[in-house]
Parts: C-alpha cells; sequence; structure tokens
C-alpha cells in the first residue's frame, strides 16, 4: 500500500508479529529510470526479513530489467502486483489492468522468474469483473510460471474495495489438487475471529492484512495469539496506543524528513485512536499540526487524558 507500508510502519508490524512484508509496490518504469521515489522504496532494514520487493508495470522488458535492479538489493523474494485497481495504475496496464490479458501477465511472469534467482510470487484479484472471475485456471497458468506462491485478494478489479470479498473462489484455488504452491488470501480479515474462520473454512496457507492493519499493527499479534490459543487478547491500552503512534511517528519522521513524515503520518491517526470518546478535536488538530512538537504534545495530551 503506497505511502503505507514504508520502513517506519514494517518496522512497527514485524515488532507485532508479521511474518512476512512486501514493501510499498515499485514502478518497473521508475527503478529502469533510477527514478528517486522508485528507487528509495527498494530500502528496508535488515530486522524486517523475511522482505518482498514488489514490482507493477504493463510492458516485459521494464519488469524483467526492473527485476534486475530490484534483486540487486537482496531481498528474500520478488512480488509481481497484479492487483491494484486504481485507475493511474490499471488504466496503464499495470496491476489489475493485467487481468484483460491474462496471456500479457503470464508472459511478463515467465520473464521475471527467469530473470531471478530469488522466489518469485503474484499478488492478483479474481478477475476483471463478475464475467472474467477465472481464478482458478488463471492460478494454474501462474503456477507453471514458476512461481513460488501466489495471493488472491477476492474481489474483482470492477468492484474495487466494494461489497465483500468472496473467499469461496480462493478456497477453490487452494482446493484445486493440481495447485501445489502456497496460496494466501487477502480482502476483509480485520479480526482475529475472522483470521480463524477463513482459514478453517478455506484451508488456506496464509493470510495478507491489507486495509486492516493501517493505524493498527497490533492486528497481527492479537490474530497470531487467537490462532496459537483460542483466545483473545485484551485490546492495546490507550497508553500503548500512544507508544506505538509516537515510535511510528518518530521513525516517519527520521526517515523521510519533518514534513513528508508528519504528512503521511495522517493516514493512521484514526486507526491508532479508533473508538476514543470525544476524540474528533483532537483529531483535527493531529491532522493539521505545522510541527513536530505540537503532534508530540498532542500524542502526550492524549495519553493523559484518556488514563
Amino acid at each position: 500500500m503506497e505511502d503505507i507500508t514504508d520502513p517506519p510502519f514494517r518496522v512497527i508490524c514485524k515488532k507485532m508479529g508479521a511474518d512476512l512484508m512486501f514493501t510499498e509496490f515499485i514502478s518497473s518504469d521508475g527503478l529502469i529510470r533510477d527514478a528517486l521515489k522508485s528507487t528509495r522504496k527498494l530500502e528496508f532494514d535488515e530486522s524486517e526479513r523475511p522482505i518482498g520487493i514488489q514490482i507493477f508495470g504493463s510492458e516485459v522488458n521494464a519488469m524483467r530489467e526492473a527485476t534486475l535492479v530490484a534483486a540487486s538489493v537482496n531481498p528474500d523474494l520478488i512480488d509481481l502486483n497484479f492487483g491494484c485497481p486504481v485507475r493511474k495504475v490499471a488504466g496503464k496496464g499495470g496491476g489489475a489492468g493485467l487481468l484483460k490479458d491474462i496471456p500479457k501477465m503470464i508472459e511478463i511472469t515467465e520473464a521475471v522468474v527467469k530473470a531471478t534467482r530469488l522466489p518469485v510470487t503474484v499478488k492478483t484479484r479474481l478477475g476483471w469483473d463478475d464475467d472474467s472471475r477465472f481464478i482458478v485456471e488463471n492460478a494454474e497458468r501462474l503456477q507453471d510460471t514458476g512461481i513460488k506462491g501466489i495471493t488472491i485478494h477476492g474481489r474483482t478489479r470492477a468492484q474495487m474495495y466494494k461489497g465483500e470479498a468472496d473467499w469461496s473462489l480462493i478456497g477453490a484455488v487452494k482446493n484445486n489438487p493440481r495447485m501445489h504452491i502456497p496460496v494466501i488470501g487477502n480482502g476483509d480479515i480485520d479480526s482475529p475471529q475472522k483470521a480463524l474462520e477463513m482459514k478453517n473454512r478455506f484451508g488456506v496457507d496464509g493470510i495478507m492484512i491489507g486495509r486492516a492493519v493501517i493505524g493498527n499493527p497490533t492486528v497481527f499479534r492479537s490474530i497470531k495469539h487467537y490462532l496459537t490459543t483460542g483466545q483473545l487478547l485484551p485490546e492495546p491500552t490507550v497508553k500503548e496506543r500512544v507508544e506505538l503512534c509516537r515510535s511510528h511517528l518518530q521513525k516517519s519522521i527520521a526517515w523521510k524528513g519533518e514534513h513528508v513524515g508528519m504528512v503521511e503520518m495522517r493516514k493512521h491517526y484514526s486507526g491508532y485512536f479508533k473508538g476514543l470518546k470525544d476524540f474528533k478535536p483532537i483529531k483535527i488538530q493531529l491532522l493539521t499540526a505545522l510541527d513536530s512538537n505540537h503532534l508530540f504534545e498532542l500524542l502526550y495530551q492524549i495519553e493523559i487524558a484518556y488514563i
């Protein structure tokens, strides 16, 4: 998730129990041009391993060359994004746009697999729309290229993020006797109970958490504890939420500079402080603060106000 799963946030997610993480998706064209915004996304801390670098693009040669650039920083795997539904990506034939051209998707995947010794995985969706939900067949074809795993989001591109994710087709891929690579399910997992339900019902090898982790990194800890013990952990205290948010803000400013670090943190405040009574006035201040000292003071005020 662009401007979400950056190194400052990933380090925190790792501490909270995330087993495998991916970089923000990176444009193949940007990597080839050595664009600063793209190459900066290749950075990761050793503590984040295992880490996958996720790339997207619409052209075979560009994706092959971008793979070589990504592999040069020695990640644990390369992940191909064939699932992003946003217009600026899919509309140009990248991300989920390739669901309208499956032969090209396969050609790109084959080229990337041949270009690196690193494991290659794919993230995709059920299809472009309700008339092309061919994920069972598409997953087989992708497997035949030599990928080592596949993550499936239970929606079509046409759905974007609307409606409920359909895990039945994810289960159909996992239970296809011809599939032998790990199948990871994605879509609407926002609680330990739902994670266990999907795992038990559909037998997936893993679960990917996306939007539910924004401002909520403890979700990994909660889910893993529940899967292991069957018991729910208490909700994080306000003090813990403030401490995590403060650490995240410090890391974000250190990595991106004060202005950008502050601005990009704004996406997380609703998650960190979800459910706090009469929080709206403080939230507005968090979203409009002009310097970091003010932000840290606001976090302190939250800590003492909700004891």
